[in-house]
């Protein structure tokens, strides 16, 4: 993207105002229905832009979603993803993030310099379909398991967001589902909620360590994008979430990497002096080596938040549990209730 090579100061400050001025120019071509978070009609755009979405059936508010600029699949999700065994990678620096997927001993990685750019993977792990996502604006790296009852599903990207996360779409109902709680949130589908994998955020270097025999996404010609380029420059240390209009989390940065298990949060600072956090038979832990994603206009040269583990206690040893590593105002606003430790 052409404004990446500015300073990082005035990249923020353009991205917020185009976001700005796209949102009010929604407002004003949606007439009242803008104005009025709680309205029940189906604005236009979407009728015209999504005839097979039974928009009769959802759990939110129509108002409490906005585009997020580009259209229906603007933002390509890779459907016939590549790999590469990781020892062939000498690309990706050992400090880049990427999501590992382990099943059954057997590990994908899935750099976040191309997941950036298309937010979802359609792939097959093990003989399980899988949907791998990653949402920038929350930071929030997610793997789904995409079987649904006797069927499967695939996903693509709406261009839409609510409390600034990606809204995702699957292809069999055009149901629009919510990336952060898996659950489908309008048509057909509505009320039926994704199983959630357990996978890490970790540094490529680590991975490396761990599962030597990994396989890696690797970018094709399909696509031309910038890859291990971070649009979002500056992004995680603003003063407050691009295209966010709830409520700001109390007495901390709505910005601040909190770590977040079954609706219950840490604070990345509180982990980090820690280094390892015992909660019931859940084990947290932080080490020292990755790249925010979000940060530099280069990844590999963003500042280091660490890596987070967690694992819980079972018969058999610690295993992988689900979590995410997000931001204070995405914990509040999809746990307005929950726990927050920062202390």
């Amino acid at each position: 993207m052409a404004y990446a090579r500015y300073p990082r100061r005035f990249v923020l400050r353009t991205f917020v105002g185009v976001g700005v001025l796209a949102w009010l120019g929604l407002c004003v071509c949606q007439g009242a229905w803008a104005t009025n978070p709680f309205a029940n009609d189906v604005p236009r755009s979407w009728t015209a832009e999504w005839p097979d979405t039974d928009f009769s059936k959802s759990s939110v508010a129509f108002g409490d979603i906005m585009s997020g600029g580009p259209p229906k699949d603007g933002i390509p999700a890779i459907d016939q993803p590549n790999f590469t065994n990781i020892a062939s990678i000498k690309t990706i620096p050992d400090t880049e993030p990427v999501i590992a997927l382990t099943l059954n001993g057997k590990t994908k990685v899935y750099p976040l310099r191309i997941l950036t750019w298309h937010e979802i993977v359609n792939d097959t792990h093990e003989g399980i379909p899988v949907a791998v996502t990653y949402c920038p604006l929350c930071n929030a790296g997610i793997v789904f398991d995409s079987r649904l009852g006797d069927g499967v599903l695939t996903f693509g990207t709406t261009g839409k967001l609510r409390n600034s996360d990606l809204v995702m779409y699957d292809r069999q109902t055009e149901s629009w589902w919510q990336q952060f709680s898996g659950e489908a949130i309008i048509g057909q589908l509505q009320g039926q909620t994704l199983k959630m994998l357990p996978s890490r955020m970790e540094a490529f270097g680590k991975v490396k360590e761990r599962a030597p025999d990994a396989q890696v996404l690797v970018a094709t010609s399909s696509f031309s994008r910038p890859y291990g380029s971070n649009p979002y420059v500056g992004y995680d240390t603003s003063v407050r979430p691009f295209l966010y209009g709830g409520d700001l989390p109390p007495d901390i940065s709505p910005m601040m990497r909190v770590v977040v298990v079954d609706g219950k949060a840490w604070t990345l600072p509180f982990l980090k002096k820690r280094k390892k956090v015992t909660d019931g038979d859940v084990v947290l832990s932080w080490t020292s080596g990755q790249n925010s994603a979000l940060d530099t206009r280069y990844i590999y040269k963003g500042r280091d938040v660490g890596n987070v583990t967690v694992q819980q206690k079972t018969d058999s040893g610690l295993e992988d549990k689900v979590h995410h590593v997000t931001f204070a105002f995405v914990f509040h606003a999809f746990h307005p209730d929950g726990l927050l430790i920062k202390d």
